[in-house]
């Protein structure tokens, strides 16, 4: 699938000023025109439209930085998506949803199709419509916090899928889409595009890539042309600004959430935190827990108030999997005595700055929730050289 090398081995060409920059107006059937500052080589180029040309393209939104980015190596390199989806679990941060809108604005100009919300539709008699609801009606917590991956399949992979192929009957009943007709009618395959970037973790996920199932192919763009995630967030800056860096995608419930990303929680939505440390009470108090109070040698809400941390095991023992939220608010000062979050000023402050010494700035932690994100310049001096230089941008200066 190509080499993973990222940036730095591009060659350098124009100049940039990674806040003004307009997004791209190159025709998307074709590549940019001569004279555009490029984000790809020739060679990335050859390889992304290799792969997709002549193909029925569905490309999956996660409306995060990944994603973002993928947008914009397929403008540049003059090719369009036939069908862009995103999955909305009903967990999405506030932040999430205002780029998703953003997003379809930078579309409608490009001739692009715009961003289509997908949501796992209940019956009416289950009584919620969401992820949360569906995990407090059944008093437990999303299944990665026990290590599985039902709920990205239920709440975010099933619904796409249903978007394009449709359903016969039931709540979620709609025809198929244009795209899946136009495939079964030419017997032809869609290809969905995932955008997993070079970095470790994803490279992870798709060591054993999904290549394929019975009903579409799919395919890593990123990983075609070698842009891990510092390599995103700068394509964003320079092409689109600074301001359309978005931040990671998940539900603010997730309990693949980092320390950090609490602390970055309390501080900026902690009406969310608080509803997630409810969930997670009824989760582990509820008819359905698993924790041993026998195991434990007491309750999980007197470990929650008395105890600094849970004895190691291999139970689930909150959000955190190996640490409770609940617990975790208390010893660190976040929540009072009813377990409310602080939301004075003096607090707040204390909350952003933890937040921000604990953020280690690489990986998932590269978007908008800090401070500074790092863009790369491309200079051109009066010598006629070109030079690349990092800058740092604040995204939240006035």
């Amino acid at each position: 699938m190509g080499g993973c090398r990222g940036l730095e081995g591009q060659r350098a060409a124009g100049s940039i000023d990674a806040i003004s920059f307009k997004p791209s107006t190159v025709d998307t059937s074709a590549p940019p025109p001569a004279g555009s500052v490029p984000v790809l080589t020739s060679e990335q180029v050859r390889r992304l439209r290799a792969a997709l040309l002549g193909r029925l393209v569905a490309l999956c939104f996660g409306a995060g930085v990944d994603s973002t980015a993928l947008l914009v190596a397929l403008h540049e390199a003059g090719l369009r998506p036939h069908v862009i989806t995103f999955a909305d679990t009903g967990g999405e941060k506030p932040e999430t949803l205002l780029h998703l809108d953003r997003v379809n604005a930078l579309l409608r100009p490009w001739g692009w199709p715009l961003v289509q919300t997908c949501r796992k539709l209940t019956m009416a008699s289950t009584g919620y419509a969401d992820l949360y609801g569906n995990c407090w009606a059944n008093e437990t917590l999303p299944s990665l916090a026990f290590g599985l991956k039902s709920c990205s399949i239920k709440w975010k992979t099933d619904c796409q899928d249903q978007y394009l192929k449709g359903v016969t009957r039931g709540p979620a009943a709609r025809p198929s889409h244009a795209l899946w007709l136009e495939a079964q009618a030419k017997g032809e395959r869609i290809v969905k595009l995932i955008g997993y970037d070079c970095g470790k973790a994803d490279m992870r996920r798709s060591k054993v890539p999904r290549e394929a199932d019975a009903d579409f192919d799919y395919l890593y763009p990123l990983q075609l042309i070698g842009w891990d995630r510092a390599d995103c967030v700068r394509v964003i800056a320079q092409v689109l600004g600074a301001g359309m860096v978005p931040i990671k995608s998940a539900c603010f419930y997730c309990p693949a959430s980092k320390a950090w990303e609490l602390w970055w929680l309390a501080a900026h939505h902690p009406d969310l935190l608080e509803r997630a440390l409810r969930l997670e009470y009824r989760a582990l108090t509820g008819r359905h827990s698993r924790f041993d109070e026998v195991e434990f040698g007491a309750t999980w809400e007197e470990l929650v108030r008395t105890a600094d941390r849970f004895p190691s095991t291999s139970t689930t023992v909150g959000l955190g999997r190996s640490f409770a939220w609940n617990q975790w608010a208390r010893v660190n000062g976040v929540v009072d005595a009813q377990f409310q979050v602080r939301r004075d000023a003096q607090s707040r402050a204390r909350f952003i700055a933890v937040a921000e010494a604990m953020r280690d700035g690489g990986g998932n932690a590269l978007d908008a929730r800090g401070r500074v994100i790092p863009i790369q310049v491309v200079a051109a001096p009066a010598t006629g050289l070109q030079e690349q230089r990092l800058q740092a941008v604040d995204l939240f200066a006035d």
